[in-house]
C-alpha cells in the first residue's frame, strides 16, 4: 500500500528512509493542516531540523519518531497560525475603530507632519500616505505593495513609530500635546 512506510534496512541511511516516505509524510501533514503548500513547508522544515539527529535514532524507531516530529510540527503551526490571526484581527479592529477627524481639523493638522513623513524611508512614507492620508485599508495596501497583510501591518506600525519619533524631535511638546498651531521653525531632520 502506498501509505505504508518503508521498512528501515540496515544497509540504507536514515535520511534515505525518510525521503522514500516523503509522500506518506506529506499526506499525513496535509490531512492535519488542510493545505498542501503549508504541509510541504512544515515537512521541509522537519527534514532540516532533524537531519543532524537521525543517526542517534534507532533504525526500528525512525519512522514512528519522525511521525511524532511531524505531529508536533503541525501542532506548532496551528498555534502560530492562531496567534497571527488574532494579531491581525486586533490590528483590523484598532484601525476600523479609529476616530475619523472632521474635515476642517484634518486641514488644520500640523504642516510639519507631511514634511517629516517625506524624510522617512520611502516604504514608510508610502504606507503612511496610502493608509493614514488616503484612507486605504491595510489589506488593500498590502495587495498593492505585494506584501502580506501582516507585513503591511508591521510596516505601518514601524512607520508610525518613526514618524512619532521625528515629530517629538522636531516639534517637541507640540507633537506630544497635539497642538494645532504648529509653528515649528526647526530644521527638517535627515531621512531615516
Amino acid at each position: 500500500m502506498e501509505d505504508e512506510p518503508a521498512e528501515v534496512d540496515e544497509r540504507r541511511a536514515p535520511a534515505e528512509v525518510l525521503v522514500e516516505n516523503h509522500r506518506a509524510f506529506l499526506r499525513f501533514l496535509e490531512r492535519r493542516l488542510g493545505r498542501r503548500d503549508v504541509a510541504e513547508d512544515v515537512l521541509q522544515d522537519a527534514f532540516v531540523r532533524t537531519a543532524d539527529r537521525l543517526a542517534s535514532v534507532p533504525d526500528e524507531a525512525l519512522i514512528p519518531w519522525f511521525y511524532r516530529v511531524l505531529r508536533n510540527a503541525a501542532v506548532d503551526r496551528h498555534r502560530r497560525g492562531g496567534t497571527e490571526d488574532r494579531a491581525l484581527a486586533a490590528l483590523a479592529r484598532e484601525l476600523d475603530g479609529a476616530v475619523e477627524a472632521p474635515p476642517e481639523l484634518h486641514a488644520e493638522v500640523c504642516a510639519c507632519v507631511g514634511r517629516l513623513a517625506a524624510t522617512l524611508k520611502p516604504e514608510y512614507a508610502q504606507v503612511l500616505a496610502a493608509v493614514d492620508v488616503d484612507g486605504l485599508p491595510v489589506k488593500a495596501y498590502a495587495e498593492r505593495a505585494g506584501l502580506t497583510a501582516s507585513n503591511a501591518g508591521v510596516r505601518l506600525f514601524r512607520a508610525r513609530a518613526a514618524l512619532r519619533r521625528r515629530l517629538a524631535a522636531s516639534c517637541g511638546t507640540c507633537a506630544e500635546h497635539g497642538c494645532l498651531d504648529c509653528s515649528c521653525a526647526r530644521s527638517t531632520p535627515k531621512a531615516v
